[in-house]
């Protein structure tokens, strides 16, 4: 591919700047299972998404150019690829993977089938060239890795909620508040700096308004916006989906997924643009800018029925050579049924993967083109994305993805950068809602997840009570006050009603809450315990190996849950 050199004092062209985002998140899973729910999403998102997502970064920087990408990587996520255990973990997984492909191709050959032989041999290089990237380029160290691109000048690396809470569910301003000093934190660990941006979980957004839980005793009272929060904590910028911006009807993402889907509600229209920045008002005057979503780029990747992914020849994801296997076949045809589906060719799958790239380029450059020509000032293109689209649910997006940041090339802009170029000149105000199906919070909170919020408004309560009832700690009461605070923070994570929801992990995400809900429990009891002295050997045992399972947020902060309310 040719070159895209970019000077780092460019301007870039008139039209305006694509902000590509890539949003990478993961819940929480070392210690928890393996296949299919548990540890191996992990190690499959590290070896399919993220260690080619960094070739491909890598590679336009070698040849002189700058990806100008900004990636959301959630804090819980950083803490699982910095841990030992994953980075043990990860290089068993490549040599098994490795194994299973050189085991097929030995099979394939015996009964003659040269091409699926060829494509098991070109799964035995990529995980063998997976295992040599990730021990000999990177050290075993991903966030260190997206670090150095960073000071580099080549991408912008933000933050998000600690363990991706649904801030707007939460049901104490101390929980959303200690989500985001906890996300913040980490951050500055793992990066060296404090981050400029952060990724709301699911792009959720509540403002200040009069607030009830929506399980429980009945509790009202008034909520700061969450840009209050933000702006507190140095957070310069958010992300939003098109409709909270210019209303309308909400696109929604991941609907394929449900089986009842809720239909969209219309927001009434706007004058605001998404292809411009805007500016909430926080407390005490604060500014913090707004990104919305694009929703024409956004389609041409999101779409169940059209967009890129779904191309008949691409990998298919779904059919495996038996339960935990390779993949060789392609997509054919979405209404094919599995056992129908052609076998895949690279070849093919490449040619689409350039074609796709150059149709989306020439999409974001119409849309700038519109934008200046309708309104005489430049615009900007918002495309985020899930990282873990990128490799994993589609095989061909790493190629994809690197033929786009070529070929726009000057055009790309980090978020900072572009609020930077063109401060935000409109400050709007924003309704409540979310990126999820119809807009709200239907996908998190439904008559199936109305338990789970249950509990984590309870165990939130029984924190607040327990750090009022704690002013003087002694013995082993800081210690549990920390596992206290990481179980809570596992607890609220938005991925449990997502997947409960979706039904892709329903049984997995209902024992996950449950084991969280029981593991706070216990540890709540031990705090009375250690109160009175030492604990027994027994419960002593049992919280070491608690916080053995869940060592997330080493250094995490109780006193982070200040704002009780």
């Amino acid at each position: 591919m040719p070159r895209t050199p970019r000077s780092k004092g460019t301007d870039g062209p008139p039209s305006g700047h694509v902000v590509l985002v890539l949003h990478a998140h993961l819940p929480w899973v070392l210690g928890h299972g393996r296949w299919p729910h548990g540890e191996d999403w992990l190690l499959e998102a590290a070896a399919e998404c993220y260690l080619p997502i960094l070739r491909v970064l890598d590679r336009i920087v070698v040849d002189g150019g700058s990806p100008r990408v900004t990636i959301g990587l959630t804090p819980v996520l950083c803490e699982m690829l910095a841990s030992p255990r994953f980075k043990e973990d990860l290089v068993a997984y490549l040599d098994a993977r490795r194994d299973l492909a050189g085991r097929d191709r030995v099979e394939f050959e015996a009964i003659g089938n040269r091409d699926a032989a060829r494509l098991a041999a070109s799964w035995s290089a990529f995980y063998g060239d997976a295992k040599r990237d990730f021990v000999e380029t990177y050290g075993r160290d991903l966030p260190a890795a997206f670090r150095r691109l960073q000071e580099g000048g080549h991408v912008e690396v933000i933050t998000s909620a600690a363990t991706h809470g649904y801030l707007p569910l939460l049901g104490r301003d101390g929980a959303v508040e200690a989500q985001v000093a906890t996300g913040v934190a980490s951050y500055r660990r793992h990066f060296g700096r404090a981050p400029r941006g952060i990724w709301l979980p699911e792009c959720a957004y509540r403002p200040g308004v009069r607030w009830s839980r929506p399980a429980g005793p009945a509790r009202a009272w008034d909520r700061p916006g969450l840009e209050d929060v933000l702006s507190r904590h140095g957070l310069r910028y958010f992300f939003v989906d098109t409709h909270l911006v210019a209303g309308g009807t909400p696109l929604g993402t991941y609907g394929d997924r449900f089986e009842e889907q809720l239909p969209p509600e219309a927001r009434p229209a706007t004058t605001a643009s998404p292809n411009e920045a805007h500016a909430l008002v926080a407390r005490r005057g604060k500014r913090i800018g707004v990104l919305a979503r694009d929703p024409k780029s956004s389609v041409q990747v999101w779409s169940a029925d059209y967009g890129y992914p779904g191309d008949g020849a691409y990998l298919e994801f779904h059919r495996k050579k038996g339960k935990a296997g390779l993949r060789y076949w392609r997509v054919t045809s979405r209404t094919l049924p599995l056992e129908d589906k052609m076998p895949y060719d690279p070849g093919a799958a490449e040619d689409r993967a350039r074609a796709h790239a150059d149709h989306f380029v020439a999409t974001v450059r119409d849309t700038l083109r519109a934008h200046r020509e309708a309104t005489g000032r430049p615009g900007v293109v918002v495309a985020p994305f899930d990282t873990e689209l990128f490799g994993h649910w589609w095989f061909e997006g790493p190629r994809w993805l690197e033929a786009v940041l070529r070929g726009l090339g000057g055009e790309l802009a980090t978020a900072s950068e572009v609020l930077r170029r063109s401060p935000p000149s409109s400050v709007i105000r924003l309704p409540e809602g979310s990126w999820g199906q119809g807009g709200h919070h239907w996908v998190w909170l439904n008559p199936d997840t109305l338990w789970v919020w249950e509990l984590v408004y309870r165990a939130e309560d029984a924190f607040a009570e327990v750090l009022q009832g704690t002013r003087r700690r002694r013995g082993d009461v800081p210690r549990i006050l920390r596992q206290l605070a990481r179980e809570l923070l596992l607890l609220e994570s938005s991925d449990w009603p997502f997947l409960i929801t979706t039904v892709s992990a329903r049984d997995y995400a209902e024992a996950r809450v449950k084991l969280h809900a029981a593991t706070f429990d216990r540890l709540l009891s031990l705090v009375r315990t250690a109160m009175d002295g030492p604990l027994p050997p027994g419960d002593a045992a049992w919280l070491a190996e608690i916080e053995a399972r869940d060592p997330v947020f080493a250094d995490i902060d109780p006193d982070a849950w200040s704002g009780t309310t």
